[in-house]
């Protein structure tokens, strides 16, 4: 990443990727803004509680306040784990077993549709194993959403990038260690916006960050 002040807009979760990649765009004199979409699953208060933390804690004057849209899952989601709680991926899944159908999508596609940046930021990693994150997938949505605008030379069109696709999770830990990172949170099925400790995202918790990178014990959720 290049530094140049311009308003960088970050699809955040409150977890670290996102976490350390918003912390990162401000140190490289970026206006950030950080973008949370809803879109009713069962993780979305606790995951907030979260964000709105780190947020207050790196809190700086080019930090823009925590936007929160909304989306509507379309019909795959009914009754979906992630919708209702149950059977969610427990800690011997693999990855994959926590994919969301359209996910990158409904996220991309409420910021686009606010359109109050130029350029949306995602930090999905090296690791990731979806066809919704790869970089055609968002070169398709850019040239779709920028269609339209063409013609007309006074608007810019938007741009998504993702700094983070050559990096693993811990290249990212070791970027973030300065940083709060206690106060993240990822975490399938939180009970009172705690994390559950069993679920897929718990496991990879445990697995590659240690207390020591977190700064805190890992009980303490975020």
């Amino acid at each position: 990443m290049q530094s140049s002040a311009e308003k960088v807009g970050v699809l955040y979760s409150g977890g670290v990727d996102s976490s350390v990649l918003l912390a990162e765009l401000l140190a490289l004199g970026h206006l950030v803004q950080p973008i949370y979409v809803r879109c009713g699953l069962v993780w979305e208060s606790a995951e907030l509680a979260a964000a709105k933390a780190f947020l207050q804690a790196i809190q700086v004057p080019t930090l823009w306040p925590l936007v929160v849209l909304k989306a509507a899952p379309g019909p795959e989601y009914v009754e979906h784990w992630s919708l209702t709680g149950r059977n969610a991926p427990d800690a011997q899944t693999d990855d994959a077993a926590v994919f969301l159908p359209h996910r990158n999508a409904l996220l991309a596609g409420a910021a686009l549709r606010w359109r109050q940046t130029d350029v949306l930021a995602f930090a999905h990693l090296r690791a990731n194993p979806f066809a919704d994150a790869t970089p055609a997938f968002f070169r398709s949505l850019e040239t779709r959403f920028n269609r339209p605008l063409a013609g007309d030379s006074a608007k810019a069109g938007v741009k998504i990038i993702q700094p983070y696709l050559g990096l693993s999770k811990a290249d990212v830990l070791e970027r973030g260690r300065s940083l709060p990172l206690h106060l993240t949170f990822s975490c399938l099925s939180p009970r009172r916006q705690q994390a559950c400790g069993a679920c897929n995202k718990c496991a990879e918790r445990s697995r590659v960050i240690t207390a020591d990178a977190l700064c805190e014990p890992l009980e303490c959720s975020h």
